[in-house]
């Protein structure tokens, strides 16, 4: 079984101007999710992502998340081949959570679990 990339974010420090400049750049639409996310709506057959603000001290970053059905064994997998936990599992709503990993490349990716809509 395979498991699908179902969100991806960018982040930054200023996430006001990254919403304007990708909305202007890719004519993205944006939903106010929180003082500091927005979801971007999906695009033909484009995935949905988000734009983040980051915190003081944390670095842009894009990233891709990819949904899993248990966020514990698969961190556990990713460590045996290599990799190393930089989230752990962290709710992010009564039905989705969410954490975070670099592969041995030194990339972060997120996994999600529980998500049925793409979002």
């Amino acid at each position: 079984m395979g498991y699908p990339v179902v969100h991806w974010e960018i982040g930054g420090p200023d996430a006001a101007a990254l919403r304007e400049f990708y909305g202007k750049a890719f004519d993205w639409k944006m939903i106010d999710a929180g003082p500091d996310y927005s979801l971007v709506d999906g695009v033909d057959e484009g995935l949905p992502g988000g734009i983040m603000q980051t915190r003081q001290n944390m670095p842009s970053y894009v990233t891709v998340y990819i949904r899993v059905p248990d966020l514990d064994a698969k961190l556990s997998e990713i460590q045996q081949l290599g990799g190393t936990v930089v989230v752990p599992p962290t709710q992010i709503s009564d039905t989705m959570s969410f954490a975070l990993f670099s592969d041995p490349g030194g990339a972060v990716v997120g996994l999600l679990q529980g998500l049925d809509s793409g979002r």
